[in-house]
């Protein structure tokens, strides 16, 4: 068993999203974004980022001038994720599977992605197949979020071939029920509930408007939205993460790396004696975006 621990501060060297947004640039390539724009206090061009559908326009301006993505919608309430942190996760984990490839980044199709919780955003997905080439699964529980996948890949051509998408059926399980038989990946990725409660996520949500210094005035919103089970689930990210190291265990071959955001440093004790028990190698990779700070724990069972 071995524990390593990889320090990474700022964006990863290949993260295409490096320094501040070329407004210009991403307002040309998505015009819906330009409705959105308003003036700092130092005169320069950004977005409210207290209101949500500001951005999900930034999303999909970013997708659209990074990577090519001209069709990309999400209902309203669902989680909107930042796309440089996202894009953070998918080049460490280009970095784990090529320790594992004699340090060549293993790319194309036959390199099969699990997502766990793909969402209605389908983000990890389109940055792994436009970064890498990658082929991927894509699992929720909430057909709602599996149905505005669906329109995205079918909305950009070559994506739905490269990406299939599967109802977890019990909403207690999570590798279970979704691997088919005999399956096997080269990794699975995750970003878990972060919440307890329902009650939870709403004390949280009112943090951020205030951090924002949006205190008083109308209620506050979640500004990258997200539905209950995204957001949500009993026992919050730690229990979640305990409950998939457990499903690992039962299934050490589905996949070569077993890998997942972390949020909580609190929670990473807890989390790393399961690992110890379950006799897994495992290592953390430390990111940073701003103030914001965040980990992926991978582990596998395979020498």
């Amino acid at each position: 068993m071995s524990h390593r621990k990889d320090q990474a501060p700022g964006l990863h060297p290949r993260n295409r999203h490096q320094g501040r947004y070329d407004i210009r640039a991403l307002a040309e390539a998505s015009p819906g974004l330009a409705p959105f724009l308003v003036r700092t206090p130092d005169g320069e061009r950004s977005i409210d980022f207290a209101d949500p559908r500001a951005v999900k326009a930034l999303n999909r301006a970013l997708l659209a001038l990074q990577y090519g993505i001209r069709e990309w919608d999400i209902p309203d309430g669902y989680l909107c994720p930042p796309i440089p942190g996202r894009a953070d996760y998918v080049h460490h984990l280009a970095d784990l599977l090529a320790r594992s490839n004699g340090g060549a980044i293993p790319r194309g199709p036959a390199v099969r992605i699990l997502d766990i919780g793909v969402g209605a955003n389908v983000v990890y997905p389109l940055l792994g197949h436009r970064e890498y080439g990658w082929s991927f699964v894509g699992s929720d529980v909430d057909p709602g979020a599996l149905d505005a996948a669906r329109r995205i890949l079918a909305g950009n051509p070559g994506l739905d071939a490269a990406v299939t998408l599967r109802r977890q059926a019990q909403k207690a399980a999570i590798l279970e029920g979704v691997l088919e038989s005999g399956e096997r990946f080269a990794a699975c990725l995750c970003n878990p509930p972060f919440h307890a409660s329902a009650a939870e996520a709403r004390a949280g949500s009112e943090r951020k408007w205030r951090n924002l210094g949006k205190e008083g005035g109308r209620r506050p919103v979640l500004n990258f939205g997200g539905q209950g089970t995204e957001l949500w689930c009993p026992g919050g990210e730690a229990g979640f993460l305990a409950r998939l190291i457990a499903e690992s265990h039962r299934h050490p071959e589905a996949c070569r790396w077993f890998t997942t955001l972390v949020s909580r440093s609190d929670s990473l004790p807890g989390l790393l004696a399961a690992l110890r028990s379950a006799g897994a190698d495992h290592r953390v990779v430390e990111m940073g975006q701003g103030q914001k700070r965040s980990r992926i724990l991978a582990w596998t069972f395979q020498r």
